[in-house]
């Protein structure tokens, strides 16, 4: 197995969970009851609730927005991860007040539908339906419709990547930038069996084959399954916007997504990428204050300004 980064030498001994029924169900238990630490004073922080997709419940969101900004500001919606089985905006709020104080903007993060009991596309329906409101209450909310971003870490990703497929093709709100940290693009690579003996951290190809699984309510690999459910699986990706990606060499989205940025590029699109060598998946998360994940952080900032102007 390839050498940790040594910033991220503490997690050597960090175990791996393999999620499975009953521990994807308490995952999203923990994360669902997670609460979030006290307000900084100089952000306003809601909980907003946004009309759902049709047939579906109202959207939960929770929004970020500098006291200082006035007028429009630019603006992300954000994803968060947890392989589409479970997760909360709760769990990334440091990365939410990071990016609403550091770039100006105004961060709407998405409470969505999760697997086994909605399957995809579900969770994307609720990231257009989110992005939707966000244009639709620009003048409320403060946001310039213009400078609208979204963005997501892990499946959060993936539901980006989505997203930003889903908006090209029904004409509806455009994203000008896509900030895809790690994404979980692809499922086919649970048909890879090279990488059962990677020594991955933190997700495994185990958990990847029973999160695939449960998202698509299929076996994942099949012929069938839409780019709106696996965002790799979309054979042309001409006209969606700029993208910024990030992944470590021990991730197991690592080759996935470096293909999806080169396929990304082969079509015309902007995308940007980052790779951290000896970094695993999750461990900006894992050791916030390492000066590898700084410098991680600091290029997904520098993304969102260039495309922000």
């Amino acid at each position: 197995m390839s050498q940790l980064h040594p910033d991220l030498a503490p997690a050597r001994f960090l175990p791996t969970p393999t999620f499975g029924p009953r521990t994807a169900r308490l995952a999203q238990r923990l994360t669902e009851r997670m609460r979030p630490t006290r307000t900084p004073a100089d952000l306003l922080v809601e909980e907003h609730t946004a009309p759902g997709p049709e047939g579906a419940p109202p959207l939960s969101l929770r929004v970020y927005r500098p006291r200082s900004v006035e007028g429009p500001s630019p603006a992300l919606l954000w994803s968060h991860g947890g392989g589409y089985l479970f997760g909360s905006p709760v769990q990334d709020e440091r990365g939410s007040v990071e990016f609403a104080r550091e770039l100006g903007a105004t961060v709407v993060a998405l409470r969505y539908r999760k697997a086994p009991q909605h399957t995809a596309p579900a969770p994307v329906e609720d990231a257009h339906a989110a992005l939707s409101w966000m244009v639709d209450r620009a003048g409320p909310l403060g946001i310039d419709p213009g400078r609208v971003a979204i963005g997501g870490a892990s499946a959060g990703g993936g539901i980006t990547a989505a997203l930003a497929q889903m908006s090209l093709d029904r004409g509806g709100p455009r994203p000008l930038f896509q900030l895809l940290v790690y994404p979980m693009l692809d499922d086919r690579t649970v048909l890879r069996s090279d990488l059962d003996g990677l020594g991955v951290r933190m997700w495994s190809p185990a958990s990847n084959r029973y999160a695939w699984r449960s998202y698509l309510g299929t076996d994942a690999g099949g012929a069938e399954v839409s780019p709106y459910a696996a965002a790799a699986r979309r054979e042309d990706l001409s006209g969606l916007p700029p993208a910024w990606i990030g992944v470590g060499t021990l991730d197991l989205f690592h080759d996935e997504d470096l293909a999806y940025a080169e396929r990304l590029r082969a079509a015309g699109v902007p995308c940007a990428t980052t790779v951290v060598p000896g970094a695993f998946h999750g461990f900006d998360t894992y050791l916030p204050q390492a000066e590898v994940v700084r410098d991680f952080r600091r290029e997904q900032v520098a993304a969102l300004r260039g495309a922000f102007g």
